[in-house]
């Protein structure tokens, strides 16, 4: 006697409605947070390839520091090794939710976004390998190309005005979570030098001490912002990347709530967790500051015929854009595809795999932390010049691809998004939740 076939689970269904909210508010302000990006890149190319390229190289190179935590760094460097902690800080905090409350909380959901970010790492990292190798160069930038930058990539939604339904949003946001892990793993593994084990022993005591008062419920910004400083500048000091210590924070606050919010509203400062209000507080100043003054001060690369031929002649350069635009199409979708058929999961009859090669894609624009990593990488200015050419080449031939598939789709995004959306009996709650209406969970 035979069971009963196994019931193949969704993939790119409609979200639960409290998903759904909690997402869709971090994509908006990532989005506006992406065009404020975008344009702090433009103007840093206009501004190094301007007469005024002197002040640019001037004030970017200018140092200052505070002399009682031991720092004295550039303006560049405090936008990577300073602002660029508010961001990982975010991510750590993005990264626990998910694993707590979110898509990544069971093995089963985990597994698919999981392994496709996995594979969207490791194959631009062999192919940037392969082609470094075979053409003589540096194997130091094997992890450029690994990253994705969420908040270019919607970004070049916005400008599109494309309409994307929210689970594909969703997957593409958990995959730049797990990308960040990866990326910040990758930092404090493979580009730590010169170890303090004596700071690091102070940043250790820091984050123990953050741990217990947040299991004690402590609350106050006078007490975490102090320590979160001097956290930070015990990591710098210990030699392993300052960013480190925002990842680290992130994951240690807490990401619920002790105080649930009444049913059907939208929970408020008071009765978020530690971790969704310091994510609420600090998102738009990360997204619209931290991000785009790093880009400012690590976008402006030299644009000339020479340096654009430098990009596809020298094999470092050449793997970089290799791997953003090929390597993480290839890797996202395979590792998706393949996931999906070992687990039976089925993909929303609503969508086909082709939306799932778009997504793969756009993630190919890889930018800030491609940035940062290229810069860590390739500490010669001049190498660093051409890998940081390469990740804006490989990024916008990404994005134009993905802009042309994606527009292909677009009447039938819309279409899902008014359905997601609509909401006639205006109780702020769409119709699809309460109706039994596709994917109604």
């Amino acid at each position: 006697m035979t069971g009963a076939p196994r019931q193949r689970s969704a993939f790119l269904s409609l979200l639960p409605w409290g998903e759904r909210r909690a997402i869709s508010g971090a994509l908006r302000t990532e989005t506006v947070g992406g065009l404020v990006l975008l344009a702090a890149a433009l103007i840093a190319l206009i501004w190094a390839n301007s007469p005024w390229s002197g002040a640019y190289e001037t004030v970017r190179e200018t140092h200052f520091g505070i002399r009682a935590l031991g720092v004295d760094l550039s303006v560049g460097h405090w936008a990577s090794d300073g602002l660029l902690t508010v961001f990982f800080l975010v991510a750590g905090i993005e990264l626990k939710r998910e694993l707590v409350v979110g898509e990544l909380r069971t093995p089963a959901a985990a597994a698919l976004p999981v392994v496709a970010a996995v594979c969207g790492m490791a194959v631009p990292a062999a192919l940037y390998a392969v082609i470094a190798a075979a053409g003589g160069g540096s194997l130091s930038g094997w992890a450029v190309p690994m990253a994705t930058d969420i908040a270019f990539a919607l970004a070049v939604l916005a400008v599109l005005s494309t309409s994307l339904p929210t689970a594909l949003r969703a997957f593409l946001l958990t995959l730049a979570v797990v990308d960040d892990l990866g990326a910040i793993l990758i930092i404090a593994v493979f580009f730590t030098s010169n170890l303090n084990f004596l700071a690091l022993a102070g940043a250790v005591g820091g984050l123990m001490l953050f741990y217990v008062l947040q299991r004690r419920r402590v609350r106050g910004w006078w007490w975490y912002a102090p320590l979160g400083v001097l956290i930070w500048a015990l990591m710098y000091n210990g030699g392993v990347h300052a960013t480190v210590a925002g990842v680290a924070m992130g994951l240690i606050l807490r990401t619920k709530s002790d105080t649930p919010a009444p049913q059907g509203r939208q929970p408020g400062l008071e009765v978020m967790s530690a971790g969704d209000r310091t994510a609420h507080l600090l998102r738009p100043f990360s997204a619209g500051v931290a991000v785009p003054l790093f880009a400012l001060f690590a976008a402006g690369v030299s644009v000339s015929p020479a340096s654009i031929g430098a990009v596809f002649a020298r094999p470092e350069p050449l793997g970089v854009v290799a791997g953003l635009v090929i390597g993480k199409s290839v890797g996202i979708f395979a590792g998706t595809y393949l996931t999906a058929r070992f687990t039976r999961a089925r993909l929303n009859p609503d969508l086909a795999w082709a939306d799932v090669f778009a997504l793969a894609v756009l993630a190919g624009i890889g930018f800030t932390v491609a940035l940062l990593i290229g810069e860590l990488a390739f500490p010669d200015p001049a190498e660093a010049a051409h890998v940081k050419a390469a990740v804006l080449t490989g990024s916008v031939i990404a994005a134009v691809l993905a802009a042309v598939l994606l527009k292909g789709r677009d009447r039938v995004y819309r279409r899902l998004c008014e359905e997601e959306d609509r909401d006639d009996d205006g109780d702020g709650i769409p119709d699809i939740y309460q109706h039994g209406g596709r994917g109604a969970a």
